[in-house]
């Protein structure tokens, strides 16, 4: 009788585990660079009541009783496949479509992420909203590409006010006006 019990409690605490994530997976549907989560289960524990046999020339074989005592969440797993891309009219907003991440400087310590929602901050550095810089690699007149150094806070040069704003330079044009996972 406990052990039945303890099933039924075991099944219905992992069920609302699994409820827990999809209801985060849910509010999360709007969220850039948001990975959706699955639940992975996993017996708890299996008693053997009787152990099988073999069969005979006169008798078949039988198999093992046994009873599963429950169950339990073994892990919970990001799903990281890509996810869709929007345009968002937005320069900054990038995607990565693919594998990949972009890195960030959060106060000297490398963050990873596919949120690509990012703006310019006062010295035209890349930061996404919390003020984390996007780290890469860019030339003196703002072009983003190459490996030939260590990666730096990506700059994006400043217009000349006297000047009509000009569209970015070519590299940056890959970039535009994307977000996604």
């Amino acid at each position: 009788m406990m052990r039945s019990l303890f099933s039924g409690v075991s099944g219905m605490r992992s069920n609302q585990m699994l409820m827990d994530v999809v209801g985060n997976n849910i509010a999360n549907v709007n969220t850039s660079g948001y990975k959706a989560s699955r639940v992975v289960f996993q017996d708890t524990l299996s008693q053997l009541l009787s152990s099988g046999s073999a069969g005979s020339a006169t008798t078949g074989s039988t198999n093992p009783s046994q009873v599963g005592l429950g169950v339990h969440v073994n892990a919970i797993d990001a799903i990281q496949t890509q996810g869709a891309i929007q345009n968002t009219g937005r320069g900054t907003d990038v995607a990565i479509q693919g594998s990949g991440m972009f890195v960030m400087d959060v106060a000297g310590s490398q963050h990873y992420t596919r949120a690509g929602s990012f703006n310019l901050d006062s010295n035209h550095h890349l930061v996404d909203a919390s003020g984390a810089m996007v780290m890469g690699w860019s030339d003196t007149g703002g072009a983003v590409g190459g490996t030939a150094s260590a990666p730096a806070h990506l700059r994006i040069p400043a217009q000349d006010p006297q000047r009509p704003a000009a569209p970015p330079p070519a590299p940056l044009q890959a970039l535009h006006t994307r977000r996604g996972a």
